[in-house]
């Protein structure tokens, strides 16, 4: 299996990693979502987000290898028809908007927990605190955490939306590019 982009398609591994993303966020999201049908002190409850911390970090060290894999895969293959110069740099915008969003809110999310002074422990590991005890710190780190989690149903649909209409109104080949398996 090539890590090396073709002119047609992403690599597998490209391809790999794009819709191991996707379904860890989506855990992640409904991890966090789940977590809210259960009562305070509820053993499902904190279980839920004991999944929800640990898919988390999950994202933050699958975006990792994904950046890692993405400097070694090359230029991607080129959209046919080509799209205008302001649909790439919008699209260029989009990405790095939402590897921002991959890689922040992992790390706010492990810095909110550090910073509430609770242990963390996932699968009986203990997780190392990034920075002291500050409650307050805390509080508001939890609130941008939050605030950006919900700005990141916009982004995750906007990229959806985007790539769905590529395929279906502009007809090129944007989506067909990401698929994992190329039709016959």
């Amino acid at each position: 299996m090539s890590i090396k982009n073709s002119q047609q398609r992403y690599s597998q591994w490209v391809i790999f990693v794009h819709w191991l993303t996707v379904i860890l966020i989506v855990a992640v999201y409904a991890s966090m979502e789940l977590h809210g049908l259960f009562p305070k002190g509820n053993i499902a409850r904190d279980g839920m987000k004991s999944l929800h911390f640990l898919l988390g970090l999950s994202v933050l060290a699958v975006v990792c290898i994904r950046i890692l894999i993405r400097s070694q895969a090359g230029v991607g293959p080129d959209i046919v028809p080509p799209p205008p110069k302001w649909q790439s740099r919008l699209a260029s915008a989009m990405h790095y908007a939402l590897y921002i969003f991959m890689l922040a809110m992992p790390l706010l999310g492990w810095l909110t927990l550090s910073a509430s002074g609770k242990p963390i422990v996932l699968f009986g590991l203990s997780i190392p605190s990034l920075i002291n005890t500050d409650i307050q710190l805390s509080r508001q780190l939890k609130d941008v955490h939050e605030t950006i989690g919900n700005l990141g149903y916009l982004l995750i649909a906007l990229h959806a939306v985007a790539a769905l209409i590529h395929h279906y109104a502009i007809r090129d080949n944007t989506l067909t590019r990401m698929l994992p398996a190329t039709r016959a």
